[in-house]
């Protein structure tokens, strides 16, 4: 797992490596100030000897002006380098998201890839920071302080080894404990994502149906899991603290009791025992002993609460998508042929019974073809694998007499022209909202792909036309105004298969007819498979399957249907009642 996340450091190597090296520069300063200080005392001020005073105090000050001088650099240089690694670590998982089949973000759930691209990304940017600083500078700072008060007096820097084990045991019960929690709370987190997303994209349903205080009753429960499990962790955590003061004065009284009376039991002679500049320095190393101890406790607290968000980003970026190219894909489509051949379709392995069973069908290129069927007939499943959004569980789906998976992928859905069930508008213009579909087209093109959705008559009475601006998630246009763009960016693709997944529910009879027949004229060549609920929309079409249950129930023409099929009878008389239909 380290070794995957490490790779992210990249160009901010340099910055990495800098940042302990200053350090250690910054430690070795502040362990010779000690020593200094105890020749300034017993040297100089016991003795009054001015040039020594300002021999050794000169020494000092510029001692003390490289630790501070260094401590700044290396500061700057662990901001840059966890910075950095963090913003590889975003780029690195967004990537690799992107490359996910819609199987992997099911897995995960946006909610959880959001928590993770934020929450957890920040925690292992403070952990990284903390370990290439303070990770590097204690240990250190131990074990120098360590050397140098055994060189002054071996016993009685036997204390600060009587306290770090104990501190050890009392660090790893406190890991063992609180790791498990902390994995909790990030779980958690992820409910609270999804919940907020939910409340924020459905806002105007929670406030048609005034479920305003169902959703904040909601937001609280997982609130109070979240505090509670973080309550629990930090009164564990809290333990840290008090064993940490309690280790620190402990040691400091033993060691200025018994340094005490060394003092007293030599009279200050550094030769028969131990001297006040010593004694002084001693003092000084037990600080940083005690304090080194102290912020390796602090960097053991945020190893422990970003080791849970490591392993959650680790997962992000080893996971492979579901769907890869083969040994030697194919990048040409020779046309908007389709086969299914014996096709059965689950999108777990765990579902006893597949959404679609045992599909044989073939669809000639240039052909219309409507579905119609119940909700649940899995009408949707059947067309998202033409364009390989999902790989088939049993059988074969070709296209151009290709099977898709022999495709690469990139090149098949260039020619796939797919608009779904949920339109998306992203934000930006109009005129960059349409040029997803092709991001050269120019205004004319743009224009005709418009004209041909029906789109153009309602942007063209906008103020400001093809640069209006859309807002996040196309808020400001109606659902059918959204359907229509949908269907542009969609034909600027110029695909050889167009797929509308029910994208003409909210556009009326009208409209939709004239969008059929632009369909006719002019892309006669593209294969067309339009999923609707009206009968209007399809029964022109050159075929129409009927679904029933993830099994394709009936499939011939308009005529045909009506007199062999009772599904399509039953949806047909029932819209058509009374012989009145929507004009």
């Amino acid at each position: 797992m380290i070794k995957k996340l490490m790779e992210s450091i990249r160009q901010y190597k340099k910055a990495s490596i800098l940042a302990p090296v200053l350090v250690l520069v910054e430690v070795a300063m502040e362990i010779i100030i000690p020593l200094v200080m105890a020749e300034l005392i017993d040297k100089g001020i016991d003795q009054g000897h001015m040039p020594s005073v300002i021999k050794f105090g000169i020494i000092l000050l510029i001692a003390a002006m490289i630790s501070l001088l260094f401590g700044a650099l290396a500061g700057k240089y662990a901001a840059i380098a966890s910075s950095g690694f963090a913003r590889n670590l975003r780029h690195d998982m967004y990537y690799k998201i992107q490359e996910y089949s819609f199987a992997n973000i099911d897995k995960f759930s946006t909610a959880s890839i959001v928590t993770r691209l934020t929450t957890d990304v920040t925690n292992l940017q403070m952990a990284y920071q903390m370990i290439i600083r303070m990770a590097v500078r204690c240990p250190f700072m131990l074990v120098f302080a360590l050397i140098a008060s055994f060189s002054i007096d071996a016993n009685l820097s036997f204390v600060f080894l009587v306290a770090i084990p104990i501190l050890g045991f009392g660090l790893l019960f406190i890991a063992n404990h609180v790791h498990p929690i902390f994995e909790r709370v990030f779980r958690t987190y992820d409910k609270l994502n999804r919940v907020v997303q939910e409340n924020l994209r459905g806002i105007r349903v929670v406030k048609s149906f005034t479920r305003e205080d169902h959703e904040i009753e909601k937001f609280e429960s997982i609130s109070n899991t979240i505090y509670k499990d973080f309550s629990k962790a930090e009164k564990i955590l809290a333990f840290n603290m008090p064993l940490m003061q309690f280790s620190m004065y402990a040691c400091m009284l033993i060691v200025s009791w018994l340094g005490a009376r060394a003092i007293v039991a030599c009279g200050g002679d550094a030769a028969l025992g131990l001297s006040t500049g010593e004694f002084m320095s001693l003092i000084t190393y037990a600080t940083q002993i005690l304090m080194s101890l102290m912020a390796v406790s602090m960097v053991f607290v945020m190893i422990i609460i970003s080791r849970a968000s490591a392993e959650r980003i680790y997962e992000i970026l080893v996971e492979e998508s579901t769907l890869h190219n083969g040994e030697n894909p194919i990048y040409q489509v020779k046309d908007g042929s389709i086969s299914f051949e014996n096709v059965t379709f689950s999108y777990s392995e765990k579902n006893e019974k597949p959404v679609l069973d045992h599909i044989n069908l073939k669809i000639l290129s240039g052909q219309t073809i409507g579905i119609l069927g119940g909700t649940g007939s899995s009408k949707s499943s059947l067309v998202q694998l033409i364009p390989r959004l999902y790989d088939v569980t049993e059988g074969r789906v070709t296209v151009g007499g290709v099977d898709v998976r022999e495709y690469d992928i990139e090149s098949l859905r260039n020619q796939v022209a797919m608009v779904l069930q949920k339109n998306e508008l992203f934000s930006g213009t109009i005129k960059d909202n349409l040029r997803w579909g092709n991001e050269n087209a120019t205004d004319d093109e743009i224009l005709h792909a418009c004209q041909l959705a029906c789109a153009d008559e309602f942007v063209s009475s906008f103020p400001q036309g093809y640069d209006t601006y859309i807002e996040q998630g196309g808020t400001n246009v109606s659902g059918g105004q959204k359907q229509r763009l949908c269907i542009a960016r969609a034909l600027l693709k110029k695909p050889k298969i167009l797929i509308l997944d029910d994208s003409t529910s909210a556009v009326d009879t009208k409209t939709d007819a004239m969008i059929r027949k632009a369909f006719r004229e002019e892309i006669p060549d593209t294969t067309k498979i339009i999923i609707a609920q009206r009968v209007s929309s399809v029964q022109d079409a050159d075929q129409i399957l009927v679904m029933d249950d993830g099994k394709l129930a009936a499939c011939g023409t308009h005529e045909e249907l009506l007199q062999s099929c009772k599904i399509y009878q039953e949806v047909y008389y029932s819209q058509n009642k009374g012989g009145a239909q929507d004009e």
